[in-house]
């Protein structure tokens, strides 16, 4: 097996379905009255938390399959649905729920529970949403323990990519306006829909087999 084209694949799937360029502006909106200081300590919590939620779920995929009677081809099969259908909305230049919060769970939060929203909306669902779990799932119940590993590793390379930008991410998002967060939007969408695609034709080739 090509582990490095599998890494390449598995990274390209997390960064378009978490699409941190586009959460950035969200992270510097819900923490814009905090000290420098605690805005880095909640977006440490925040990815340190989705790595977690992510990796375990990696570790447990296959018991959590044997557990409830779910097939490998099923999993593949419901991921590359769902990320086709994200990546085909990021395309229109809509926005899918599976995605990302409704914008009302973003406003309505309390700004003055510091750390907590590390963990809610930053953590889940931003980071990790079910199309991410979706995902983390198909590419971790590949195979073996190379698979597990080499998933959990690119989504910790997705974690240290979105806590960049979380913290030096200003200056991008200023640069890059809404026009080019939009432009960036839809190329992350045709990506998705890519894995998407992928996902959908390994499901099936497993379910034949």
């Amino acid at each position: 097996m090509n582990y490095l084209g599998f890494a390449v694949t598995v990274f390209a799937g997390f960064l378009a379905i978490s699409n941190p360029i586009a959460s950035t502006p969200i992270f510097l909106s819900i923490t814009e009255d905090e000290t420098e200081e605690m805005r880095r300590a909640i977006a440490r919590r925040a990815v340190m938390i989705a790595f977690i939620i992510v990796a375990v779920l990696c570790v447990t995929g296959k018991w959590l399959f044997a557990l409830l009677g779910i097939t490998l081809p099923a999993l593949q099969l419901t991921g590359g649905a769902i990320a086709f259908i994200i990546g085909y909305r990021m395309l229109q230049g809509d926005t899918s729920n599976i995605q990302s919060p409704k914008t009302s769970v973003v406003d309505g939060y309390d700004a003055s529970t510091n750390l907590d929203m590390a963990v809610s909306p930053l953590a889940v669902p931003i980071l990790v949403g079910p199309g991410t779990i979706a995902t983390a799932l198909s590419y971790s119940g590949h195979g073996g323990i190379a698979e597990v590993t080499i998933t959990i590793s690119a989504f910790g390379a997705l974690c240290v990519t979105t806590y960049s930008l979380f913290i030096f991410g200003k200056p991008l998002v200023r640069y890059l306006g809404r026009t080019g967060i939009r432009a960036l939007n839809r190329l992350m969408g045709l990506v998705l829909a890519v894995v998407g695609v992928q996902l959908l034709l390994n499901g099936i080739q497993g379910a034949l087999v």
